[in-house]
């Protein structure tokens, strides 16, 4: 039995007591869980009897590839009624995060069964890394921290902050990333304050801090890190802020540890910010899991009482933001271990760098 069997059976056995015959899997990234494989264009129906992954012509040979599934060929419109109706399951769950609407609706006017949303039951499962996802994860976030050690060659006054960012996507696609995690988030100047802000034509200057938020994919498996650095000189305003987040970021890093809650994590850095004066300006949560997506659970906030378990992958991200003026984030991704985390970006310098 493979892992990928192991895997379906694990989400078998929870069948029963979510009240299912059966799951309906259509998110991507959770059939590639099931698949090892990019799962666009396909969908799984699991039961506790063996799994089918169901798809067009364009992807039989594909499919026909996983033998440890049967395979169901959809016709050119890709409707996976017809193979709904005639299978076993009389409860059929669904993914309520992933089934589109007009589906949920065609199946409860149409198919004859009982529907079921349920969630989480794959998104579970995910949580805890295996080996391989682990070194998949952990070369991603290689390539992140060295495609940061080269930009900090080149960053100077007069580039664009998109100029900046596509140096940052370039270098690690170039040396053999499969993509980016999500879209390269690249500030200078005032627009750092903005946690999310939106790579334009603003010219770093000299006096600005830059924040640098990115990552890529190896085999579906996403890195991700931030750094901020300083550009020509930084105003004892900005060190004191930088010092109080990178005290935060390191103090986490120090103690977190699995068996402690989400919650117990989040306080860890909101105090220390909190009591430095800037509560207000930390308005995110401490982190999230990574895995096939950028944001997965667990995660570390004021409002998951959850476990965070062994070889759950972290980022750990206290940030502060002066709305008009300037923010710091600092962001590591960890491996969370018994007795504390394996930081997974140790070549990537977080003393503040003034440029």
């Amino acid at each position: 039995m493979n892992k990928y069997e192991e895997r379906i059976k694990a989400l078998a056995a929870q069948f029963e007591g979510a009240g299912i015959d059966g799951l309906y899997v259509t998110g991507e990234p959770n059939v590639s869980y099931f698949t090892g494989k990019k799962g666009a264009d396909c969908a799984l129906w699991i039961t506790k009897n063996g799994a089918t992954i169901l798809t067009d012509f364009r992807y039989r040979e594909f499919a026909q590839s996983f033998t440890w599934l049967d395979f169901y060929e959809t016709d050119a419109d890709h409707r996976r009624i017809d193979f709904l109706k005639s299978c076993d399951g009389i409860r059929i769950g669904v993914e309520k995060n992933w089934l589109p609407l007009a589906d949920y609706l065609d199946f409860k006017d149409n198919l004859g069964k009982e529907i079921i949303p349920v969630s989480g039951l794959v998104e579970k499962l995910r949580m805890v890394k295996d080996s391989e996802e682990i070194e998949w994860t952990k070369e991603a976030e290689r390539l992140g921290c060295d495609a940061f050690n080269y930009v900090c060659g080149i960053i100077e006054p007069g580039m664009s902050e998109k100029g900046l960012a596509l140096e940052l996507e370039y270098y690690m696609l170039a040396r053999g990333a499969e993509g980016i995690s999500f879209d390269t988030i690249a500030v200078t100047g005032a627009k750092t304050s903005m946690p999310h802000g939106i790579p334009g034509s603003d010219i770093i200057k000299a006096g600005d801090f830059v924040t640098m938020d990115f990552g890529c994919t190896i085999n579906g498996y996403h890195s991700d890190m931030t750094r901020t650095v300083a550009v020509g000189y930084a105003t004892d305003e900005m060190r004191k802020v930088y010092d109080i987040v990178l005290r935060a970021q390191e103090t986490c890093c120090e103690k977190i540890h699995a068996g402690m809650t989400g919650y117990e994590c989040d306080k860890i850095a909101r105090d220390i910010i909190t009591e430095a004066g800037y509560g207000e300006c930390f308005g995110h949560s401490l982190g999230h899991g990574t895995g096939l997506q950028i944001h997965e659970a667990p995660n570390f906030s004021t409002r998951y009482e959850g476990i965070i378990e062994e070889n759950t992958i972290m980022s750990i991200e206290p940030g502060i933001y002066i709305p008009g003026k300037f923010g710091v984030r600092i962001e590591d991704l960890c491996i969370v271990k018994k007795d504390g985390i394996i930081n997974l970006c140790v070549t990537a310098p977080k003393k503040l760098i003034v440029l």
